[in-house]
């Protein structure tokens, strides 16, 4: 399901989606918090990939920052591996020129659930996107290389 805005359930259901398969260090301690990460999403967009029992399995978002348009991904870690990402990026990539994002290229950092963190880097090298080995984001709560899809 493709949107331009989310509504409150979606929101409360992505935060978990996002607590769950995220690094701990990257997880939002509120609804609010997070709603202050989306509002930053200039011109955003949204596909929600919605299981038969009405939950959200995977959320993708769009948006610019800094004159260029940046992407979020996120699946259930239950469904990796079956294409759904890939036909997620797809959808995205018929509608764009161009995606940049940050992606944690190691696996030291570990989920809430105590699981390591498995890097998607190669996941999104098998889907065209090129690795900016010199952009790099160091800061306390992620380590991570830019990454870029052109048409």
């Amino acid at each position: 399901m493709k949107c331009s805005s989310l509504s409150e359930s979606e929101k409360l259901e992505i935060l978990e989606l996002w607590n769950r398969e995220y690094p701990e260090k990257l997880a939002y301690g509120s609804k609010e918090e997070f709603d202050d990460y989306l509002k930053k999403g200039i011109g955003q967009s949204h596909i929600l990939l919605i299981d038969p029992n009405r939950r959200i399995k995977g959320w993708y978002f769009d948006f610019i920052r800094e004159d260029e348009k940046w992407f979020v991904l996120i699946l259930d870690s239950k469904i990796h591996g079956k294409g759904l990402g890939t036909q997620m990026l797809e959808l995205a990539q018929q509608k764009e020129n161009e995606l940049n994002g940050w992606v944690i290229d190691h696996d030291r950092d570990k989920k809430r659930s105590g699981e390591i963190y498995r890097s998607p880097l190669n996941f999104y090298l098998k889907n065209g996107f090129e690795k900016l080995t010199k952009n790099r984001l160091e800061l306390d709560k992620i380590s991570a290389v830019k990454i870029r899809w052109r048409k």
